[in-house]
């Protein structure tokens, strides 16, 4: 039931009150004492006179206010001034501030519409508790797809990568140290754990357009003539394509179609220049070159990590973006090696996996 406390240091107002409260079917609360009334709690609306001894009515509104925050409050006055009026307002946060003598039809409608307030009020925290609570739960099943995202994307990268070094063993395994190279540069530069993801996508997948070149050119033992080269240089192209349809993977498709373009504009497939590379592609162009110089080849043997800080210093400016060559320069040589240790590790752990493996018997990572 609605209950309404009303306070006047007049008994006979209080009881006018009360039976004007009680004929509209609210449970009705009265003191005449502000001090005994300042003590009441569970009621939703609030009714008190302005002038009262030893407690006014702003005073007591705000001792309320302390244990029965969510009431409305309603004042009475006789002294209708704008002082008064504004005070009751700043001070107690009343709803309504009514006269006295106060009008039957504004009385009632002004108590009504101080329960209604109420009502909407509750209601509407409990709305807001609701949506909390379900905007929780669709965060939770967000994170929950993101991650099985994350992870079947994740492994449609690892297949597009094997299916590529299935045809160019020279490079096997080159692409995974080039990520991981990158994601180190790229952390050395204050990347977000965003842009890291992407740059680390990008650079894995670089040459994944690879796919689409022939492979009497892929796997020619000698040069290729010009001719060979323009199919060569398409590859960037046709990386991006077979990427950017993908949304999870558009921003890293950049990466692709941009990894073979040179800080001084001397690059493929657009001739770009400067920082109208993606970052992505200015970080990777520096990994990339360090791991061809420092891995073993059919022709040479990997030479030392000495070797590619040079030439990383020599073409900074021309070949590289001269600041993501100075933070490379930064990195311990053992931050490098790490890297490199970890990759021959995956790639220990992947032939122990198929060592064994037998026509019609599906390895147990597999199967499982």
């Amino acid at each position: 039931m609605d209950r309404i406390l009303v306070v006047d240091d007049d008994p006979l107002i209080l009881a006018a009150l009360s039976r004007i409260l009680q004929s509209e079917g609210y449970e009705v609360v009265t003191h005449t004492d502000p001090a005994q009334a300042a003590r009441e709690e569970g009621f939703q609306v609030v009714l008190t006179d302005f002038m009262m001894p030893l407690l006014n009515g702003v005073e007591l509104l705000r001792t309320l206010r302390e244990k029965n925050p969510r009431a409305v409050r309603l004042m009475l006055t006789a002294a209708a001034d704008f002082r008064t009026a504004s005070e009751a307002v700043n001070r107690g946060e009343v709803f309504r501030l009514l006269g006295k003598p106060w009008s039957l039809s504004e009385l009632t409608s002004a108590v009504r519409q101080a329960f209604e307030h109420f009502r909407l009020v509750e209601v509407n925290e409990r709305l807001t508790r609701e949506v909390a609570e379900k905007n929780a739960e669709l965060t939770t099943i967000n994170r929950d797809l993101e991650r099985m995202v994350v992870e079947r994307t994740n492994g449609l990268l690892d297949g597009l990568i094997s299916a590529l070094d299935y045809r160019d063993t020279e490079t096997q395994w080159h692409s995974r140290r080039v990520s991981l190279y990158s994601r180190r540069i790229g952390e050395e530069i204050g990347l977000t754990p965003t842009q890291l993801e992407v740059v680390e996508q990008g650079a894995l997948l670089h040459d994944i357009g690879k796919i689409g070149v022939s492979d009497t050119i892929l796997l020619k033992p000698g040069p290729l003539s010009p001719e060979e080269w323009v199919e060569m240089r398409k590859h960037p192209e046709y990386g991006y394509k077979i990427l950017a349809k993908m949304p999870y993977l558009h921003e890293a498709s950049l990466i692709v179609l941009h990894h073979q373009e040179r800080w001084d504009g001397k690059g493929y497939p657009q001739g770009l220049k400067g920082k109208d590379i993606v970052i992505g592609a200015r970080i990777f162009a520096i990994a990339d070159t360090v791991d061809a110089i420092t891995s073993d080849r059919p022709y040479r043997k990997g030479r030392p990590m000495s070797v590619a800080r040079d030439e990383i210093k020599r073409c900074s400016g021309t070949q590289f973006d001269p600041e993501i060559a100075e933070a490379f320069l930064r990195i311990a040589d053992s931050e490098w090696q790490r890297i490199r240790k970890k990759v021959e590790d995956m790639e220990n752990a992947e032939n122990a996996l198929w060592a064994g493996f037998t026509p019609g018997k599906v390895p147990n990572r597999v199967a499982s």
